[in-house]
C-alpha cells in the first residue's frame, strides 16, 4: 500500500466518523434543548482538510495558510490578507502597524489620539492603551454604531486614526467616517470581527478602511477554532503587517524558504556587518502572531460556506424582527438603509435596567443564551480603575447612549445553526418576558 492509498483510507474513515459523531442533528425540544447564541457549523470537509494538514505535519503556517489567505483576499476584494492566531491579535497587529517608522509623518506615536467607542469589545482599544496612545471615546447612535456627529468634537491636533467596529455585523456610517478620515488625513481601521460578509452600498465591510480585521473564534461568521486575519490593499501596510506578525523581521521569505530576495548575504542593513544574514535582520519590534496550517485548513473549508452562512444569518434576523414587532417595552436595533448586515446577533433594548435583568434571566431559564453588548462601557470596568480621564484617555460628551445600552441592552443569537423553530421559540420567550409585570 502506498502512502497515498493509506491517506485516502484514513480520509474515508474520517468521513465515516463524521457521519457517526457529528452529522446527526438532535431534535429541538422547546424548553429542554439549549439554544446557544452561536456555535460551530461545519460538515465533513473541515475534518478532511484538518486530517490532511495533520498528516502533512507541517504544523506552522504553510501551504494551507497561503491558500486561505489568497481565498479570503479574493472573497473580500482586497489585495492582501494575512492570517493570525486570533481576532484580538488581528486588532493588535492592525494598530501596531500604524506605529511603524516607515509611515513617516503619519506614524502613530505615544501620546497620539485614536477615535473609538467605549461600547464594544475591549481588544479594539487595548492596543492603544498598551502602546501609550490615547483612545478618545465618542458615543453611539441609535443603531449602536459610532455617532458621526461627534467626530468633529473628538478631533484634536494629536488625532491620528479612527478604529471602530461594525456593531454585531451592522455597518457604521462608512460614508461619513471615511470622508472625515480623508479630510483630516487619518487612518481608518475597520474592526470587522463581527461583520464578515456584511455589505455597505453593495461592498463588503472591512475593505473601506486602510486595514480590516476578522476573528475566526467559534461563534464568529466562520471558524478556525482560534484564529483571525488582517487585510489591506496598501502594499506598504502589507509589508509592515507581515514584518510585525513575524517577529518584526525585514525578510519576507515564507516559512521554510530561504533567499527569496536573492541578496540574503549581500545587503547592508543598519549598522550590522555587511552581508549579515537577511533572515535575521529586524526592522520592527514585532510579535509572533502566526496561525497554523491546521487552523487554515479548516478555514479553507469554512470559507466555501461563508455566503450561505451570511444568508442564513440575514434570514434568521429578519424572521426574529418580524415576530417581535409591536412587543411592548422592547426596541430591536436595526441597520441603516444602505447596509445589508451579516448579523452576528439580534440586538435589542428594553425600557429599564430592571426589566433587562428580569428578561435575560427569564430567557436563560428557558434555555436561551443571552449576551450583553460586550463591555457595555469599557471605562466602567476594573481595568480602567487606575487610568485617568484626560491623561490616559479622553471622553467626548456624556456617553448617554453608551450607558443606556450598557444598562438596558442585550442580544440573542441568529447564527446559521438555528432553524425556524428555535427562532420562533426565542421570540415567544421574549414576548412572555416582556409581558410579565
Amino acid at each position: 500500500m502506498t502512502k497515498e492509498q493509506l491517506q485516502e483510507e484514513i480520509i474515508q474513515k474520517v468521513r465515516e466518523y463524521y457521519a457517526l459523531a457529528h452529522a446527526p442533528k438532535q431534535e429541538f425540544i422547546p424548553g429542554v434543548s439549549r439554544i446557544n447564541y452561536a456555535g460551530r457549523v461545519f460538515d465533513c470537509s473541515e475534518l478532511e482538510n484538518a486530517t490532511e494538514a495533520v498528516l502533512e505535519f507541517w504544523l506552522t503556517s504553510g501551504k494551507w495558510t497561503k491558500r486561505f489567505e489568497q481565498s479570503l483576499a479574493k472573497y473580500l476584494g482586497v489585495k492582501y490578507a494575512l492570517m493570525v492566531n486570533s481576532g484580538s491579535s488581528a486588532n493588535l497587529l492592525a494598530f501596531f502597524a500604524l506605529t511603524s517608522p516607515l509611515l513617516q509623518e503619519r506614524q502613530v506615536k505615544r501620546g497620539d489620539e485614536i477615535i473609538t467607542l467605549a461600547a464594544g469589545f475591549p481588544t479594539t482599544i487595548a492596543p492603544m492603551i498598551q502602546y501609550g496612545a490615547l483612545p478618545v471615546f465618542v458615543d453611539i447612535d441609535e443603531r449602536a454604531n459610532i455617532d458621526v456627529s461627534a467626530l468633529d468634537s473628538a478631533l484634536s491636533p494629536k488625532t491620528k486614526a479612527v478604529m471602530i467596529a461594525h456593531t454585531l455585523g451592522s455597518p457604521f456610517d462608512i460614508t461619513s467616517v471615511k470622508a472625515f478620515c480623508t479630510r483630516h488625513n487619518l487612518w481608518l481601521i475597520e474592526d470587522n470581527c463581527d461583520a464578515l460578509g456584511s455589505l455597505y452600498q453593495g461592498r463588503k465591510t472591512g475593505t473601506f478602511g486602510d486595514i480590516g480585521t476578522s476573528s475566526f473564534y467559534p461563534p464568529h461568521h466562520l471558524t478556525t477554532g482560534e484564529g483571525g486575519a488582517v487585510y489591506t490593499s496598501d502594499p506598504l501596510l502589507k509589508k509592515i503587517l507581515l514584518s510585525m506578525r513575524d517577529w518584526g523581521r525585514e525578510c519576507f521569505c515564507e516559512s521554510g524558504v530561504d533567499n527569496t530576495c536573492g541578496a540574503r548575504f549581500s545587503k547592508q542593513c543598519g549598522e550590522l556587518p555587511y552581508g549579515y544574514d537577511h533572515k535575521y535582520v529586524y526592522s520592527h519590534f514585532g510579535f509572533n502572531l502566526k496561525a497554523t496550517d491546521l487552523q487554515a485548513a479548516i478555514g479553507v473549508a469554512q470559507l466555501e460556506k461563508i455566503e450561505s452562512f451570511s444568508a442564513k444569518r440575514r434570514e434568521n434576523h429578519a424572521r426574529l424582527c418580524e415576530l417581535l414587532q409591536g412587543v411592548r417595552g422592547l426596541s430591536v436595533i436595526g441597520a441603516r438603509d444602505e447596509a445589508s448586515p451579516s448579523w452576528f446577533g439580534c440586538l435589542m433594548m428594553v425600557d429599564s435596567a430592571q426589566r433587562r435583568v428580569a428578561l435575560v434571566q427569564h430567557l436563560e431559564s428557558k434555555g436561551i443564551q443571552t449576551r450583553a453588548l460586550f463591555a457595555g462601557n469599557i471605562i466602567k470596568h476594573p481595568c480602567f480603575t487606575h487610568l485617568e480621564n484626560g491623561r490616559d484617555y479622553r471622553v467626548v460628551g456624556d456617553l448617554a447612549r453608551t450607558n443606556a445600552m450598557m444598562e438596558r441592552g442585550f442580544w440573542v443569537g441568529v447564527y446559521p445553526g438555528l432553524e425556524q423553530a428555535q427562532i420562533e421559540y426565542i421570540a415567544q420567550a421574549i414576548k412572555e418576558g416582556c409581558n410579565a409585570r
